[in-house]
């Protein structure tokens, strides 16, 4: 039965536990040691015994504490300089132990960039972030989860009303940047199914966004395509706070 742990999501840094009776893994170890080591220990999990570390990309608030894992076996598109390198390729399927872990090709400007859907049994889990936009032909695979974490990054109005350079603000419009609100709840509308249980909002904008907007553009984007959400737990995730999903173990 699978369970998370999301523990940083956002541009400060970016962690997720994932685990279930048999096997713990880790996506992304942005943020501070101090802060990833305090997470662990309020949950009393010891994170040297990960069986692996899944890294979306190289942009520093996914990699900045790769050391803290220097002997987890570490998988990621890009080489990284760290022990137990594995480099992944393109849809590659991973089993450790009894999860398996499924890379998806996502478009964001730090070139290669991926996003996993991790199953236990008949549970699925999609862990999407950092995608300027993804292809329709990919929907199939992340189709009907259990649990999505998934980008919400921003309201296109209030991201073009911060005080950010013009270079940045079309950076994250672009292919390579972010998904906004509308697009990501667009997509979520195609996926969601009958086993959907919880829905957390992800890397969501300080500046660019807020909590409560990503949540009410997706629960009217799923309102529109007549999705029922009754029995869909939905959470909008903070830049650093510990949000809990999944069966319990």
């Amino acid at each position: 039965m699978l369970k998370y742990a999301l523990l940083a999501s956002g541009s400060k840094g970016n962690c997720c536990l994932i685990r279930d009776e048999n096997t713990n893994i880790i996506i992304d170890c942005g943020s501070t040691k101090k802060y990833l080591t305090s997470c662990f220990e309020r949950l009393s999990y010891d994170y040297l015994k990960s069986d692996a570390l899944f890294i979306t990309h190289t942009h520093g608030d996914h990699t900045a504490q790769t050391k803290m894992f220097n002997q987890v076996p570490t998988y990621c598109k890009t080489k990284l300089e760290i022990n137990n390198m594995n480099v992944l390729l393109d849809f590659e399927l991973v089993e450790i132990n009894s999860l398996k872990i499924q890379e998806i090709p996502l478009s964001h400007d730090s070139g290669l960039c991926s996003g996993y859907v991790i199953t236990s049994d008949n549970q699925k889990l999609v862990y999407i972030t950092d995608a300027g936009y993804i292809k329709d032909e990919y929907l199939t695979y992340i189709i009907n989860a259990d649990y999505y974490i998934f980008e919400s990054n921003h309201d296109v109005e209030m991201l073009m009303q911060t005080s950010r350079p013009m270079f940045t603000k079309q950076r994250i419009l672009s292919d390579v940047g972010h998904l906004c609100n509308e697009d990501s709840a667009t997509i979520l509308a195609k996926v969601i199914g009958e086993n959907t249980k919880e829905i957390v909002l992800a890397h969501i904008s300080e500046q660019g966004n807020s909590m409560e907007k990503a949540k009410e553009v997706l629960l009217e984007t799923l309102q529109h395509h007549q999705v029922n959400t009754e029995n869909i737990k939905i959470v909008s995730a903070p830049q650093f706070e510990i949000i809990v999903g999944g069966e319990k173990l």
